[in-house]
């Protein structure tokens, strides 16, 4: 794989991924890009194809998994969401940093690959306060709201796991957290906007 190297964001929903990318993509413009995954549900409404999702049947995407065109992928409520290699080389061929946002299953399929991200993990100071940052969005049933917080304790408890993670972000303080985030990641971005000037 060419390029700057890619950055794994992990994470349970809530611990505030976004809202820390959203900032990165704010201040470094252009310098970081999204590699674009493939799903088997249908697109929901406004999602365009091969910018929101590749949206692909399942037997297409079982071909291609197959084939080992795939770096990590995953089945959620009976739908298969998965990341190519070729999706992440299309950023890499731009020569901006890959970010891709991937669960703790993931980030372990990606340990067996030939891709050598920085990965980091993004987590709330406890399960209290993600449930209370969860409930404050308003956007979950009661039911789902449970699912997130089961799936986030599991995901907390396989974060510890000794060397899965280059940097463990405890994002209690806003400020702080993304300071952490630049700090780890200031190399790759020198490096490449050092390459663009060249």
């Amino acid at each position: 794989m060419q390029g700057p190297r890619p950055v794994v964001l992990s994470g349970p929903s809530g611990a505030g991924k976004s809202t820390l990318l959203k900032k990165l993509l704010k201040d470094y413009e252009n310098i970081f890009g999204f590699s674009v995954s493939h799903t088997t549900r249908q697109p929901r409404p406004g999602e365009v194809n091969g910018k929101d999702y590749h949206f692909v049947t399942r037997e297409e995407m079982q071909k291609e998994i197959d084939a080992g065109e795939f770096i990590e992928h995953a089945e959620f409520s009976g739908n298969m969401y998965g990341t190519s290699k070729g999706a992440v080389q299309a950023v890499q061929a731009q020569n901006q940093i890959c970010v891709l946002d991937i669960d703790i299953q993931g980030v372990k399929n990606i340990k067996k690959t030939e891709l050598d991200p920085i990965y980091i993990s993004v987590q709330p100071p406890s399960i209290e306060i993600l449930e209370k940052r969860l409930r404050d969005r308003k956007t979950e049933t009661e039911e789902s709201l449970q699912k997130r917080l089961t799936a986030a304790r599991v995901d907390l408890e396989l974060s510890k796991e000794p060397g899965l993670f280059d940097l463990v972000i405890i994002n209690d303080d806003l400020e702080k957290a993304y300071s952490e985030l630049k700090e780890v990641l200031l190399e790759e971005i020198k490096k490449t906007q050092e390459s663009r000037k060249s």
